[in-house]
């Protein structure tokens, strides 16, 4: 082979043609290092036919390969889904193969990577930054930019404690072998039904051929030890098994549930890894010794050598579609994973996504039911505290019967949970003088303010700034106040109402990292916490026996918007916290805060009438030709000015494509209509689920020309509608 056509790490560019040096090979799925103008760049040999065939280019004009890496080929199954992904979802190939191969597979895993740790000595010197530094690196090691970025200072900050004696060098392999998981360590001891559904996820693996399983069971019931068996059965083959998780501070706890299971933590795949981290957990996957992952989204697009099974757990969570860069969804990408490499995808959730639920109707995914609680537990009861009969006493947030409820459980040494999916202490400061509101400099968004650490913080593109003194509007001093409540402003009342109460706030300023998360878990169930106070974060994923009540602050947040998900986003996030209550041998209780009990989805909540919501939702979406029984993408132009974008948006609205069943609305300013400083502009398709919606936009998009300082983003199924 004296030629390859090469899939370079970009998104600027298709494959390009290079020369097989001589007494190299480079078959196809090789992982490659070529030349592009002056620069050295990864990617990975592909087909000649793919992304429309470009004619080949001379053999006088092309350049030689600089290195073919010698880490196994990107597997033809896996070049298919690289293909699909960035068809659907109108992505360029490079930036979905960027997933596959990032900065780890071009490391060589032999060579040891030097870290730095503290040595517990201070500096002859301290400065306020150096002082900072070590109090944020702690006990952690990694490298000097890793460091710097934990500690929030410059590179020369950290090698200027190296020198001066208080971080001292490590070195740490990244070919050290993962343990092995024994399959037959720890088997639990399931009840009749969970033994029936795993008998049916082992037999799914065992016939290793590509099939969607909908694993869907009531909150406590142990989907994750039924799916465990299904993991237990690839391990025994030689195979792989991958556990996608919507959150990074999941992974921690789960990490400690499969070792208990299987004898060793499995392999781990998230941001917040180190770079040693990754290089060794790419490598291992790459070779097929890494039998288990779990990880985020990413973790879908790494090359497993020898995949045998794909679990996706709580499959609902909207934070499996990824927002920016390649805007895919992994539920769906596994299941097209599945598809292409012949093997069983399970999708486990106890408020499966109404998506999910159509395909069982529709006979494409086996619906595997789990309907009661593990270990006789019993379904917490539920009931609704309407706010216009009982409201919170004035300059509180709440309302007497949940405090009560709170009184009630402190003396028995049970555990409470509170909720609100809000952020910080209040979502809004603005001047009670002449009503200017705070927002962010860089986004059509207000600043929230987070008491705890003194700032005021855009939750959309991180800008934080000090609380001004004055008004910036009207220099009046002392005039602002903090509007509406966040979690850190209930964590106040609480602790002004019970003195005594032990709290924990989680959020993900709070449970920012894996670790993090353990330590909040192993305080809970230690018995160190009375009350939790959390976000979304505390909806999912955790078992705490001692927890009986459960308040929703303000059930009616998330019908706010206009979001064609809303009521079916309340409900799971509702149903999954309620889910937290009386998990052990002590009944739970759920109260739910809401100026609108009457409305559909808080009446299902109620009455634990699952059904009945997901039968009227989907008749209502059925009407309207929304998701799933009809089609949506987003093109968002987006410009640092703003008549370059409104200029191209226009454009693209005078040359929008006329089909029938075709709608096209815009183009107008964006709900978020600035964005980290960029101006933008949308267009919302809605078509049938017949329609060829990425034939008609990618033919559209092609007749424009861009001007270099406008972006387009394409969002094919949208989650978010800002």
């Amino acid at each position: 082979m004296t030629r390859a056509r090469v899939l370079l790490l970009t998104a600027a560019l298709g494959p390009l043609d290079y020369r097989v040096p001589q007494g190299t090979e480079a078959p196809l799925g090789s992982v490659v290092v070529a030349p592009l103008g002056p620069r050295r760049m990864g990617g990975a040999v592909w087909e000649d036919a793919s992304f429309g065939a470009p004619d080949p280019v001379g053999d006088n004009r092309l350049r030689n390969l600089y290195e073919v890496v010698p880490v196994p080929p990107v597997p033809a199954p896996l070049r298919r889904l690289v293909e699909w992904t960035s068809d659907y979802y109108l992505a360029p190939p490079g930036a979905v193969l960027r997933m596959v191969l990032p900065g780890a597979a071009f490391a060589d895993a032999r060579r040891p990577i030097i870290e730095y740790r503290a040595t517990g000595a201070l500096p002859p010197r301290m400065t306020p930054q150096r002082t900072v530094a070590l109090e944020k690196i702690g006990g952690r090691q990694g490298t000097v930019r890793e460091l710097a970025a934990l500690a929030e200072v410059s590179d020369g900050v950290i090698r200027g404690l190296v020198q001066a004696g208080a971080l001292e060098a490590v070195s740490v392999s990244a070919d050290t072998p993962y343990p092995e998981p024994d399959p037959a360590f720890a088997p639990p001891a399931l009840s009749a039904e969970q033994a029936a559904a795993a008998g049916e996820l082992r037999d799914a693996v065992a016939a290793a051929r590509f099939e969607t399983l909908l694993l869907d069971g009531v909150t406590g019931s142990g989907k994750t030890e039924v799916y465990m068996e299904a993991i237990a059965a690839a391990v025994e083959t030689g195979g792989q098994a991958l556990v996608l998780l919507p959150e990074i501070a999941l992974t921690e706890p789960m990490l400690t549930r499969f070792a208990a299971r299987f004898g060793c933590e499995p392999v781990a795949w998230h941001s917040g890894l180190r770079s040693t981290e990754r290089r060794r957990a790419w490598h291992a996957i790459a070779r097929g010794d890494a039998k288990i992952v779990v990880g985020a989204r990413s973790a879908l697009f790494l090359p497993y050598a020898r995949l045998g099974l794909i679990v996706v757990d709580e499959a609902h969570e909207t934070s499996f579609k990824q927002e920016d860069g390649v805007h895919y969804h992994a539920r769906d990408v596994a299941v097209m994973r599945g598809a292409f490499e012949k093997l069983p995808v399970i999708l486990a959730s106890a408020t499966p996504a109404l998506e999910s639920l159509a395909q069982v109707e529709a006979g494409r995914y086996r619906h595997i039911v789990l309907p009661a609680r593990y270990g006789g537990a019993t379904l917490p009861d539920l009931s609704a505290i309407d706010m216009r009969i009982d409201p919170p006493d004035r300059g509180r947030w709440l309302a007497p019967p949940l405090v009560d409820a709170l009184g009630d459980r402190l003396p028995k040494g049970e555990q409470s949970l509170l909720f609100l999916n809000r952020r910080g202490f209040a979502p809004l400061t603005l001047c009670r003088t002449c009503g200017h509101r705070i927002q962010c400099p860089n986004c059509t968004a207000w600043m929230v303010e987070h008491r705890l650490v003194h700032r005021l913080a855009c939750h959309h593109c991180g800008h934080v700034m000090p609380p001004p003194r004055l008004c910036p509007e009207c220099e009046d001093e002392d005039s602002l106040v903090a509007c509406g409540p966040g979690v850190e402003r209930i964590a106040d009342e609480v602790a002004e109402r019970f003195p005594e109460a032990r709290t924990a706030i989680v959020t993900s300023d709070t449970l920012w990292s894996p670790a993090k998360a353990a330590e909040f878990v192993d305080a809970v169930e230690g018995g160190l916490v009375d009350i939790i106070i959390g976000t979304q974060l505390v909806t999912k994923g955790y078992h705490f026996p001692n927890l009986t009540l459960v308040g929703v602050v303000d059930a009616d947040l998330g019908l706010d918007g206009g979001d064609l998900r809303a009521s079916e986003r309340t409900f799971q996030q509702i149903a999954q916290v309620a889910g937290r209550a009386g998990r052990g041998v002590k009944p739970g209780e759920v109260l739910i805060q809401t100026r609108v009990p009457d409305a559909p989805v808080m009446a299902a909540l109620v009455a634990n009438d699952r059904e009945g919501f997901y039968a009227a939702e989907a008749a209502a979406r059925r009407q309207a030709g929304a998701p799933p029984y009809g089609r949506f993408a987003a093109l968002v132009i987006s410009s640092e000015e703003m008549e370059v974008a409104r200029g191209v948006a226009q454009r693209l609205g005078e040359k929008a494509p006329v089909a029938d069943g075709l709608a096209i609305y815009g183009p107008a300013p964006a709900p978020l209509a600035m964005l980290r400083g960029r101006h933008r502009f949308r267009l919302l398709l809605h078509a049938p689920r017949s329609f060829d919606l990425q034939g008609a936009i990618r033919d559209w998009v092609g007749r424009i020309d861009w001007p270099a300082k406008a972006r387009l983003a394409i969002d094919i199924d949208p989650y978010s509608f800002v």
